[in-house]
Formats: structure tokens, sequence, C-alpha cells
């Protein structure tokens, strides 16, 4: 049994590096096509490069624009179909983790990771579903994480706009599932990603990248952190018409860590 996208179209936002870029990659190598959105012009060149040289037939564009805005979404859905002639798939992966504690969080600091997570996955959202809903086919990825299900302290805020990202997911997949629309989240663990490569980075012990990654996951019942291709290969699945009985979940990629929810 070999997924394959049979030709469909992608935008992957946050698609320049991480978890982005390997989606992006397992779909072009799956026979997609794709559409990377960043803010980061030099970083979305080596991606697509690097897309270009694994999968030398496919398609593939490069937006940049800042998808907080109104106008930052309309610019990448246009440029999406502009290359590609249609939106198939939309992964709505941008993000960071902004958290603290809860009495220092700023006004301006929930209003740009609402933007961010939330309102740039809604209007995008807005833009993908009706060609969806004409051609009777669509899939909508959320990429959140585990805490967006089972929130810490100082936490906020990234997992309070994670966990409306589940809420959105469940309602639009209830809605467009009758025009084989399927919309499902899949909740990151710990999984290698710049994310955490910058978080060695501040780490001051002076430990090599390995050594980092075998003591973070150490509470991993796995026993070790996640790949990124891991990740990308539930997202091919979600992606692909070989997924196409689910919707409306949020699925942990988290190596066991969570409880069951």
């Amino acid at each position: 049994m070999q997924l394959s996208l049979n030709g469909r179209a992608a935008i992957v936002t946050g698609g320049s590096k991480g978890l982005g870029l390997a989606m992006a990659k397992a779909f072009v190598e799956a026979g997609g096509h794709v559409a990377l959105v960043a803010r980061g012009a030099d970083a979305l060149a080596s991606a697509e490069a690097e897309l270009r040289d694994a999968a030398p037939t496919a398609r593939i564009t490069s937006i940049a624009c800042d998808i907080r805005t109104v106008e930052g979404c309309e610019q990448a859905y246009a440029g999406a179909v502009r290359a590609l002639g249609q939106v198939d798939i939309l992964v709505n992966n941008a993000g960071t983790s902004q958290r603290g504690p809860f009495l220092e969080v700023s006004d301006a600091l929930w209003q740009d990771d609402l933007d961010l997570k939330l309102f740039a996955a809604i209007r995008l959202s807005r833009l993908v579903l009706p060609g969806m809903k004409d051609r009777q086919w669509g899939r909508i990825i959320n990429v959140l994480n585990i805490g967006a299900k089972a929130p810490k302290a100082t936490s906020t805020p990234t997992s309070v706009s994670r966990a409306a990202g589940m809420a959105l997911t469940k309602a639009l997949a209830n809605e467009f599932a009758p025009h084989n629309v399927l919309v499902n989240a899949m909740l990151v663990g710990i999984i290698e990603s710049d994310q955490w490569v910058r978080r060695h980075a501040a780490d001051k012990r002076n430990i090599t990248w390995e050594e980092w990654k075998a003591e973070q996951g150490k509470p991993v019942p796995l026993g070790r952190i996640g790949k990124a291709e891991e990740f990308a290969a539930m997202a091919l699945l979600l992606a692909s018409d070989m997924g196409g009985y689910v919707t409306g979940t949020a699925i942990n990629v988290d190596g066991g860590s969570s409880p069951v929810v």
C-alpha cells in the first residue's frame, strides 16, 4: 500500500523549515504540488530548492507574506492558486510557542498569538473551502500542540489559541463532511524542529545536540523525541485518499506522552 496525493495541490504555512518543510517534502514526494508560505524570503528560497531536488516534476512555489493579517492570507491564497491552479489541501502549521506567567502576558502578545495561530487558520480556511466544496474534495490539517488538550501552568497564550484550534477543527469537520472536506488536527509532542534546536542553543550547560535530545526523550514512553519525518507521514495519510474516513479528530503525535483523552 502506497500513499499518493495524485497531483493534489497544497498550501503549507510555516513551510520554510521544520515540520512544515518536512510535510511539504512528503507531499511532493507522494505526487503532490505545494505552495510554501512563510515570512522569510531567504528561508523560503532554500526550502523551495530542497523540494525541487526531492521532486523535480512537482509544481512548487513559495510565497513570502505575513498571515497574521487579512492581506497576508489573501496573498498566500492568491499566489497558491496562481501557481498551482487550485488548493486541495491546507495545512495550518505556522506558529510559535508563546508562553509565560498569566499575569505577565500582555494584550499585545495575546493578540499576536491569536492572529498567527487562530485567525490565520480561520481566514485561510474561509478562502479555500468554497473551492473544496465545489469539487467535493478537500483536506484541512491544523497543526496544534498537546497542550491544547492538557494545558500546563504558564502555558498561555499558546495553549488557549491551540485549544481554540481544536474547536475550529471539529466545527469545520462537522459542517463540511457532507462535501467530502475532511478537517483534522495533529497535536505535536516533543519532535525535532527548529523550536527544539533553539531551546538546545539556549541551554547553558554546553551539552551536545544528541545528548540534549536523549535527555528530553527520557520522559517519553517511547524513550526518545520524535522525528519530523514521522510527523510528516501522519500528515500525508490525512491528506491522502487513504485517510478518507478520518475527520474531526485531534491526533496526538507525541510518542505516548499524553493521557488518553
